[in-house]
């Protein structure tokens, strides 16, 4: 049967949800320090994946308002989970980025006055707490800057790779990049090229179908943390709790 989907958009989302799972399983005990690498793909993705649902979307189109109260929904069940895996946390989990990204996103398509306002209090809530949400407030403004440059020529991914590793602790990435860690250098590429490469993949295409990734990849998010949280304790024993 003929379907609409976009399925380069299913896969980066596939993409995204294995490089987050591959990042978090460096806490899980063992020397994985390399999946850092991979890992800084999954907040560029999903960010892309936001901005790729703006991008099709007509200016006349409704606030994704089930989207949002999605990841308002989550991000408030999930911080439990995230805290009793990722000890210590210094941040929140992502989904509040991720909510803020998409509200400024949306004031960049629909740009009524409703829209800009939720828009204006989300810029002003994400500087406000950056240094209390997962990429700050870079990865508050990603989602909108990915889907400014969404129909400019690939030279401009140049501007969201910038935003993705200012995101990231560039600082500490840079100096340890000057010391010759190559996890550091690889990592530093990763967050440069990460927007790009996700373009590239929405731009050509994908002529195989790929299994959507339904609304259960929000329920997956704190589960995950659960069931490392669980191998964790497993592998380190009493210590791990």
């Amino acid at each position: 049967m003929p379907t609409n989907r976009d399925t380069a958009l299913d896969l980066l989302k596939w993409l995204a949800l294995l490089s987050m799972v591959l990042d978090h399983l460096r806490y899980i005990g063992w020397d994985l320090d390399p999946l850092y690498i991979p890992g800084r793909m999954a907040f560029p993705w999903f960010c892309l994946a936001i901005a790729a649902h703006q991008a099709r979307l007509p200016k006349e189109a409704p606030f994704p308002k089930r989207h949002l109260g999605w990841l308002i929904a989550f991000a408030v069940l999930s911080e439990a989970p995230y805290r009793l895996y990722v000890d210590p946390a210094e941040t929140l989990n992502v989904l509040p980025t991720l909510a803020l990204g998409l509200l400024i996103a949306n004031a960049c398509r629909q740009r009524t006055p409703a829209a800009m306002l939720a828009g204006a209090l989300a810029l002003a809530v994400g500087a406000g707490a950056s240094a209390d949400l997962m990429f700050g407030i870079q990865g508050v403004l990603l989602p909108a800057v990915m889907l400014m440059v969404w129909r400019r020529p690939w030279y401009w991914q140049i501007l969201p790779g910038a935003l993705c590793l200012l995101a990231n602790v560039w600082a500490q990435l840079l100096e340890q990049a000057l010391q010759g860690y190559w996890v550091a250098v690889a990592g530093i590429v990763a967050c440069l090229l990460a927007p790009g490469l996700g373009m590239s993949l929405l731009r050509h295409g994908l002529s195989r179908p790929i299994p959507p990734l339904g609304r259960w990849a929000y329920g997956f998010y704190p589960l995950h943390f659960l069931a490392l949280w669980a191998l964790k304790a497993l592998i380190q024993g009493p210590a791990a709790h």
